[in-house]
């Protein structure tokens, strides 16, 4: 896959602290499900200029992105207008999801035994959630029907936009997953290789990494120090990542050159990434 896939929380409750985000767990977990994994994420706050900087560069690229939160129509939700700016289109009522929004309308005025009047103010200003870019194309939202949209950029990828409720977003991701990205699943398995080395410090094991990386293109070599850890105290993990079909040979290499520096090791890890 030549495409690398990001996420971006939006949402100043998140970068304030009143709320924790769930979003970038759960993602990798969808992903991972699917032999693909997470690159890289984005925190903003609701400034339409950070906002639209951020969709910019995501729509610059060939990237996978998911956007959460925003997307709604009160004052402080900027995503929908700033995805339209960063794209250089305008705005407009898409008719897909004016059908959608109208029947959740209906919907609500049948639970609560109200006639539906399509004219009230509150119900034409929810019609705003179905304002989207031009081009836009609707992702369904099982939970209220309200959608969210995708809009591919000029660098040939896709920044797919959700709502920031979790109830939502993530049956809302799973659907673009699974209907827009099946080709890509399982492609490339991943899995890493790493030990717990005891009394070891970085900068003495850092010729070590770079030899391994040196000698085997694709593979990643990391370090990963804990001073408090409290099953292993002071220590350091240190593995190799990448492809599964190279990682075994990069792992007997590391083994020989922990040995020949005389390494006190312990435990062995096995973690398949993908």
């Amino acid at each position: 896959m030549s495409s690398h896939i990001g996420l971006i929380i939006v949402g100043d409750e998140i970068l304030s602290g009143k709320r924790a985000d769930k979003h970038m767990p759960k993602v990798i977990e969808l992903l991972s499900a699917r032999g693909l994994a997470l690159s890289y994420a984005d925190y903003v706050g609701d400034s339409p200029e950070r906002i639209t900087s951020t969709l910019r560069r995501a729509f610059s690229t060939a990237d996978i992105v998911f956007s959460c939160g925003g997307i709604g129509a009160t004052p402080d939700d900027h995503t929908r207008q700033c995805a339209a700016r960063a794209l250089g289109v305008g705005l407009v009522l898409h008719p897909q999801a004016e059908v959608l929004i109208r029947e959740r309308m209906q919907d609500t005025a049948r639970e609560q035994g109200v006639p539906y009047e399509a004219d009230q103010p509150d119900n034409v200003q929810r019609l705003n959630m179905g304002v989207f870019p031009e081009g836009a194309r609707i992702v369904p939202n099982p939970y209220n029907k309200i959608p969210g949209f995708s809009c591919h950029g000029p660098g040939g990828g896709a920044v797919h936009f959700v709502p920031g409720f979790p109830v939502m977003a993530w049956p809302m991701i799973e659907w673009v997953l699974d209907h827009e990205y099946p080709h890509l699943f399982h492609r490339s398995p991943q899995t890493e290789r790493s030990v717990i080395v005891f009394g070891a410090m970085e900068a003495a094991l850092t010729p070590l990494m770079e030899r391994i990386e040196q000698g085997h293109p694709g593979i990643r070599v990391f370090s990963l120090p804990s001073v408090d850890h409290p099953q292993y105290g002071r220590h350091i993990e240190l593995g190799v990542k990448g492809p599964a079909t190279a990682v075994p040979a990069a792992w007997v290499d590391l083994q020989a050159e922990l040995h020949n520096v005389g390494a006190n090791f312990g435990p062995e890890l096995v973690r398949n990434l993908r």
